[in-house]
């Protein structure tokens, strides 16, 4: 089970929460049969939407994270609850690029650096918050950083790993987030600055048998932290059949009919590859409740 733990400093001007997140990557990899740079690129997205997202305050509020950077993999997307659950999506899981020079997976690569990344917060509101960056390096953390900085104006620091085995499956995957608020002292600042100069790597710290607590509170040494919260967090997609209902009924009348017409329509959920589907006579029970195409 996947796990988020928030810590606070003891001023309450600094913020970190960290994520143990190898069982949603490894199920990540299971659902999409991601290749091992994609696994790692998704991985660290998903990861960082889980983040996100468990920041939110409404129970129904939810964000959506989207890059894409135009490299060999495409767009990248990953959705996420305020309880952190998160769901992921890549338009080319299987990518096979060189090592980069330091002898690890490319995920800058694969992402490529020519794009955007987009985050859209659905907080129960008229209208979504929708905020847009250009992607500084295609290694995710860095872009997330970037984005909080100057999207969202929130100086922050944001580590991502994932330590991918020769098999294809997730040996660690973890991350953190600190956030400054605006009233946070030179000297937590500093602190900050130090404790991540000398941390290791989140897949090494946890591989070295740290947990997600210990990296939480290493993030905040000398700041007098405190746990605020530990949760629970899972790879969830909220599919259901009503909703893929509801999804053809919107496509109007004229498509529906079409799609009576032949011996049976599948629709599968590119989040959790789900399949539902449809007989004619389920279909044409359906366009009754369409609206007329334009």
């Amino acid at each position: 089970m996947s796990r988020i733990v928030r810590t606070i400093s003891a001023d309450a001007s600094v913020v970190c929460s960290a994520i143990d997140g190898r069982d949603i990557v490894n199920e990540i990899e299971r659902i999409h049969k991601t290749s091992a740079v994609v696994t790692a690129a998704l991985g660290r997205l998903s990861m960082a939407a889980s983040l996100m997202g468990f920041g939110l305050k409404g129970e129904k509020d939810s964000i959506t994270v989207r890059v894409n950077g135009g490299g060999p993999c495409g767009a990248l997307i990953a959705v996420a609850d305020s309880f952190g659950n998160v769901k992921a999506y890549v338009q080319n899981p299987v990518v096979e690029i060189p090592l980069n020079q330091f002898g690890k997976l490319d995920v800058s690569g694969a992402v490529g650096k020519d794009g955007y990344v987009s985050v859209v917060k659905d907080l129960g509101l008229k209208e979504p918050y929708c905020g847009q960056v250009p992607i500084v390096s295609g290694e995710i953390a860095e872009d997330i950083t970037n984005y909080l900085a100057v999207s969202e104006q929130v100086p922050s620091a944001c580590a991502l790993g994932v330590l991918v085995a020769p098999d294809l499956s997730v040996e660690q995957a973890g991350g953190f987030i600190i956030e400054l608020l605006p009233f946070a002292p030179e000297e937590s600042i500093a602190a900050v600055e130090k404790n991540i100069k000398k941390m290791s790597s989140v897949t090494s710290l946890l591989k070295s048998g740290k947990n997600v607590s210990d990296i939480a509170l290493m993030a905040l040494d000398g700041l007098q932290p405190n746990i605020l919260d530990d949760f629970k967090v899972n790879y969830r997609c909220t599919c259901s059949r009503e909703k893929v209902e509801q999804a053809l009924i919107s496509t109007g009348r004229a498509e529906l009919e079409d799609m009576a017409n032949d011996p049976q329509t599948q629709v599968e959920c590119h989040f959790c590859d789900k399949k539902y589907v449809f007989t004619p006579d389920e279909i044409r029970s359906l366009i009754a409740k369409a609206e007329p195409s334009a």
